[in-house]
């Protein structure tokens, strides 16, 4: 049953603590998913992993029921973001402040997301030069809106994809190509255009190095059950790298790395052992926070792929974010 039936009723909850023993912050707090009175309180403290999820016998989904409980949350609240911490987080990606129009245009648009140009601008700089020469291909720079919807802002979740599919409606796009597994999986059932993955259209393209892959991968929550980029991976890899064990998330997740930061910043140390000190990962956001917690082995693969050497930039990805408006 688990992993392909799933129930959001919590109620079906027999306690058996399996979610408890796996997931970091059910642990500190001792709760199952089914004390719901309990969680609701502590809901903006959950990383949204999924974690509980793929360990429920039953097939409870724990995260959708998580982020239920913050939309209620919300909704008891006039519409608006019940917990403090998030006025930054808001004013940046409700409207996205750094929206980039100029270069949109073309029937496949290159959607980078936040965070990869954030912690990796020369990659995104000489990946859309090289898809402008191979295909002419155009650029948004936008949020997904992810962030947002995972406050429980479920109204502005659709306002936002909304006008992601205005503007590539108003470009003529056919395909957007996402550099981030978190936009892929967020947007891929949102957008009125086919969404693909960049590795997908570097493996179309026959551009791209081969690399040998001797490390460990960590796997971004979104892609953790079906693995579907890990194929879309492969063609480029000599050696398919062992995957991270027993590390629920990168401690970005579900925004609770500024309620949770000691659980957040031990993510961060049970994935620096690892693979003897290089961990392989396709996510920038997953780069960016596990290099700030102390895992300074960290090593994108698409950099690689491409050539560039590359490491998240920590120190500057908010400048790095800002200047984006202005490419």
């Amino acid at each position: 049953m688990n992993g392909k039936f799933r129930i959001k009723d919590s109620d079906k909850c027999v306690h058996c603590r399996i979610c408890r023993e796996n997931c970091s912050f059910l642990s500190k707090y001792g709760l199952d998913i089914g004390d719901t009175a309990e969680l609701k309180e502590l809901a903006y403290h959950c990383f949204l992993c999924g974690t509980c999820t793929q360990v429920c016998p039953l097939g409870i989904d724990g995260r959708a029921v998580i982020l239920d409980m913050r939309r209620e949350r919300v909704e008891e609240n006039q519409g608006k973001c019940p917990e403090k911490g998030y006025a930054l987080v808001l004013a940046e990606k409700r409207n996205y402040i750094y929206r980039n129009k100029r270069r949109l245009a073309g029937r496949s648009i290159l959607f980078p997301g936040c965070n990869f140009p954030s912690f990796y601008p020369k990659t995104t700089r000489k990946l859309i030069s090289l898809l402008e020469e191979k295909e002419d291909m155009g650029v948004l720079f936008d949020c997904c809106g992810k962030p947002v919807a995972e406050l429980g802002l479920k109204r502005d979740e659709e306002e936002i994809a909304g006008r992601i599919n205005e503007n590539l409606r108003k470009a003529g796009a056919e395909e957007a190509v996402m550099l981030c597994p978190n936009c892929y999986e967020f947007l891929k059932d949102k957008l009125e255009v086919k969404v693909i993955s960049i590795y997908e259209k570097l493996a179309r393209l026959g551009t791209g190095r081969q690399l040998e892959g001797n490390g460990a991968l960590f796997l971004p929550c979104p892609d953790r059950e079906r693995k579907q980029w890990v194929q879309w991976l492969a063609p480029f890899l000599k050696n398919m790298p062992e995957t991270v064990q027993g590390v629920q998330c990168c401690g970005l997740g579900g925004c609770a790395g500024g309620k949770e930061p000691e659980l957040a910043r031990e993510m961060a140390h049970q994935t620096r052992d690892q693979g003897n000190g290089t961990v392989f990962t396709y996510c920038a956001s997953c780069a960016g926070n596990l290099t700030r917690g102390g895992c300074q082995g960290v090593t994108h693969l698409l950099p690689e792929i491409l050539g560039c050497d590359e490491k998240p930039d920590i120190g500057k990805s908010m400048v790095n974010r800002m200047l984006t408006k202005f490419w």
